[in-house]
């Protein structure tokens, strides 16, 4: 299930809720939940940015995957298509 299909069910379940016949507790847990995600959401944002820019500066996927952790064909895989478009390889060479 995507964030969105999630966000979506969740929304649409307290939608249905009737407050005359449902027990109140406290939500700050549950909204603890929402604004955690909604930064995680922001950071993932952030992030894809970052990535953007650093491949607009010339970085190669190589550092970028040495920065996240993972192999240049990790960070290509997983940012690549957003960054350097639809075809994925560059100069017709594949990841650099």
């Amino acid at each position: 299930m995507t964030k969105t299909t999630a966000r979506n069910a969740a929304e649409a379940w307290l939608d249905q809720l009737d407050p005359a016949n449902t027990p109140m507790k406290d939500g700050r847990h549950l909204r603890e939940i929402g604004n955690a995600l909604a930064a995680v959401d922001a950071a993932e944002a952030q992030l894809r940015r970052a990535v953007a820019q650093a491949r607009k500066a010339g970085d190669s996927w190589e550092a970028i995957g040495l920065v996240l952790g993972t192999s240049r064909q990790g960070a290509h895989r997983k940012y690549g298509q957003a960054v350097d478009g639809a075809g994925g390889a560059e100069n017709g060479r594949g990841v650099t």
